[in-house]
């Protein structure tokens, strides 16, 4: 009730208030006066740019007046210590340490004993002596052989040589022993009974002398010398003695680089292969290689020419020979497409010595020439597809005269111990030689390096049936690889095509010469080792470890599969 009444109140002072005032503004109306009042309209004045430098027209103000900082300090005690600071860390390789000397042994399946140890001393700066000493045999043990096919072959080198900043020069003195054996009997032709008889062993000796002069000033820029007597045990003996200078004689302000030389080669073995007669062999060789060499942008050419005397001692006939020495390449797009090619040729001076490196089972009856080298025509293209991988595809066509070729030697009746069909003798026949080459190289950085080369070869005989013993592929594979800083690891393979040998035996009623095919092989060989320090290291090589036991040479298998563990000892003196 009492809410009512309040609210009826309020309502009656509103209207009252109202009424008021439309009566107070109907009483101060004058019509006869109209006041027009204009609502208030707000406007924005234009917008001006100030100036970033403005115009001062007091000349003074331009002087800026000096102002002084002053602080009132007094020591504070502080504990604070602020940090030292530290230069920012690289990642680098370790520097490796290397050593002036190291050794090496290791031991395997066939009684295998491999040594190496080489010594180095600093006389002065700049000069320096060496010794290197290397051993490896083996006890044999291959299957299905009749007699003995261990090898030895040690060796040991001296050598003494000095850097200047005018010359440097080296002279070494060494010798070698090896122990092979003519293993390589036919069966069943043979028996174990016939081979008890025989004594198969065949040994080498070597002695050399070797020296080296290089010069950086004047006309005569170097010169080598070489002194080797090779021999064997059953009365063979070789010596050759070979001299070489080189000479940079200018000629109308250009220069033709001149290389003389001389080979001389004397030797004899007690007896031919049926035992009849002893023979001697010898020759003089003088030869003169003038070479005149043209640059031109990106073109390099070689113009030369060899010119040898040869002088048979023992047949006392005297020939000369002319052979082409031309060389050339071109860049045709800077380091990734160069052309190269040439043509040359020589008077190659064959040696017991390098019939015997190559193959160990040669016999000591060998009749010995030098190999007229018409020419050797080549062509190709090599660069490099990228910083890393580098090729190499070439082509060449070669003309030989009386090309030295290894052949089966013949059963015969004698009773020496080379003489039943184990022995391998030298053929020579006049042979033209078309060959085709591919490489590939991988040089990723100094951790890893791989290569691949194949070659293929069409041979072309005037007299003989086949080119004995050449085979027509040949492949290279290898590759090295440093895992991290104690592994590595490498290995290589290597396939030798199809051959063709001959095997005649005299002792038959009818003789027949018979044509041997030899099978191609692959041999594949691993290693791996460990760094244990800077010192030591210790390594497991695998050889031939899928081929099995296939032949090199006709009738001489080699060795299968086989395991070598050792290690390897580095220091300083």
């Amino acid at each position: 009730m009492f809410q009512k009444k309040q609210f009826l109140l309020l309502i009656t002072i509103v209207t009252s208030t109202v009424l008021f005032a439309q009566e107070r503004d109907q009483d101060t109306l004058k019509p006869e006066v109209i006041n027009v009042i204009k609502p208030y309209t707000p406007s924005i004045s234009d917008a001006f740019k100030v100036k970033e430098i403005p115009s001062l027209d007091d000349a003074e103000t331009g002087i800026k007046k000096e102002v002084k900082y002053n602080i009132f300090s007094f020591p504070v005690a502080s504990t604070f210590t602020p940090a030292k600071g530290k230069a920012a860390v690289v990642d680098k390789a370790k520097k490796v340490k290397l050593f002036d000397n190291y050794a090496t042994l290791g031991v395997g399946t066939y009684t295998t004993i491999l040594g190496e140890v080489y010594l180095n001393h600093e006389l002065n700066s700049g000069e320096n002596i060496s010794a290197h000493i290397g051993h490896h045999s083996s006890g044999g043990g291959i299957d299905g052989v009749l007699t003995d096919d261990n090898f030895l072959d040690s060796k040991i080198n001296l050598t003494y040589s000095q850097l200047t900043q005018d010359l440097d020069c080296a002279i070494s003195g060494g010798f070698g022993m090896q122990t092979f054996n003519w293993y390589g009997l036919k069966q069943p032709i043979f028996t174990q009974i016939d081979a008890d008889a025989l004594d198969v062993s065949h040994n080498f000796t070597n002695a050399n002398i070797l020296g080296e002069l290089n010069l950086n000033e004047g006309v005569f820029k170097g010169a080598d010398v070489l002194f080797r007597r090779f021999g064997d045990n059953l009365g063979s003996g070789e010596n050759r003695l070979k001299l070489s200078g080189t000479a940079a004689i200018p000629i109308k302000e250009e220069i033709v680089e001149t290389v003389v030389s001389i080979d001389y080669l004397g030797g004899s073995f007690e007896n031919d292969y049926f035992n009849t007669t002893k023979i001697n062999y010898g020759n003089f060789q003088l030869g003169l290689a003038p070479t005149y060499q043209l640059k031109q942008d990106d073109l390099t050419v070689n113009l030369g020419v060899t010119l040898t005397y040869l002088n048979d001692t023992e047949a006392s006939k005297s020939s000369f020979f002319i052979y082409p020495n031309i060389s050339a390449s071109y860049r045709l797009v800077n380091e990734i497409v160069i052309a190269f090619g040439g043509v040359n040729g020589g008077l190659i001076q064959n040696s017991y010595y390098d019939f015997a490196t190559e193959n160990p089972f040669v016999s000591p009856t060998l009749f010995i020439t030098p190999t007229d080298q018409q020419y050797n025509a080549y062509a190709g293209l090599k660069g490099k597809l990228s910083n890393t991988i580098g090729y190499s595809v070439s082509g060449s066509y070669t003309s030989e005269k009386s090309k030295a070729l290894f052949v089966n030697n013949p059963i015969t009746a004698t009773t020496q111990d080379y003489t039943y069909g184990n022995s391998f003798g030298i053929i020579y026949d006049d042979v033209t030689t078309l060959g085709i080459a591919g490489e590939l190289s991988v040089d990723i950085n100094r951790n890893f390096t791989m290569g691949i080369k194949g070659e293929y070869f069409v041979y072309n005989t005037k007299n003989e049936a086949e080119a004995w013993n050449l085979p027509n592929i040949k492949g290279t594979v290898f590759m090295d690889y440093q895992i991290n800083e104690h592994w590595f690891t490498g290995g290589n393979l290597f396939f030798i095509g199809e051959r063709k040998d001959v095997f005649l035996d005299l002792t038959t009623i009818i003789p027949a010469t018979t044509t041997v095919n030899l099978d191609g092989y692959v041999d594949v060989n691993a290693h791996v080792g460990y760094h244990v320090n800077d010192r030591i290291s210790v390594f497991l090589k695998g050889n031939n470890l899928v081929a099995g036991s296939y032949n090199k040479w006709q009738n001489t298998p080699v060795q299968g599969i086989q395991f070598l563990g050792g290690a390897t000892y580095k220091f300083d003196f």
